[in-house]
């Protein structure tokens, strides 16, 4: 858990995750962060087997780096470990939050090929606990295709093409209590 703990390390977990190995000055220049910081975030992350050595880089001076899962769980039961669960998911919500935030206040003319093409999108459906597990693994599988495209030759981002952040949040409304007229 303390792995996991910096919200930087969630960053670089998703960066070597979509975009498959890449060094610690990739990952900077990809998330706005220093090179050292990178580094020694990924060292952390490897120290508790959630990276690991991936060779080499291109110019054969840089280590590459890469995820030991590609799918990152975390499964608790009750009692310390969903005080744990808890607070791993606010950890999550706050950085995805906060991303989604610095994305609304960017000016509107930074990236005028993306206008239109990104942003936020909001809707309430009606579902069963079985259909809202369904629409997870039919969103997952919608994105593997790109996460897996660019993991498989190494190479990232081709011209035009941009790391991007996609957050699904399904959080069910409490029941109604009886008698409200529902």
């Amino acid at each position: 858990i303390r792995a996991l703990a910096h919200p930087l390390r969630l960053d670089l977990l998703q960066v070597l995750g979509s975009g498959g190995p890449a060094t610690a000055a990739h990952c900077g220049r990809v998330l706005g962060v220093s090179q050292a910081s990178c580094s020694f975030h990924l060292r952390q992350l490897a120290k508790y087997g959630f990276v690991e050595d991936a060779g080499p880089g291109r110019d054969r001076r840089e280590r590459q780096w890469r995820v030991t899962q590609q799918r990152l769980s975390v499964r608790s039961g009750t009692g310390g470990d969903a005080v744990v669960r808890q607070q791993i998911e606010r950890l999550v919500v706050e950085r995805e939050m906060q991303a989604i935030l610095d994305y609304s206040q960017r000016p509107d003319g930074a990236s005028p090929e993306w206008q239109h093409k990104a942003g936020i999108v909001t809707t309430m459906a009606v579902l069963s606990p079985d259909d809202a597990a369904a629409l997870k693994e039919k969103w997952i599988a919608l994105l593997a295709p790109y996460t897996a495209a660019a993991r498989a030759d190494g190479s990232g981002p081709q011209s035009g093409q941009h790391h991007v952040r996609y957050f699904m949040a399904a959080t069910p409304l409490p029941e109604p209590e009886p008698g409200d007229g529902t």
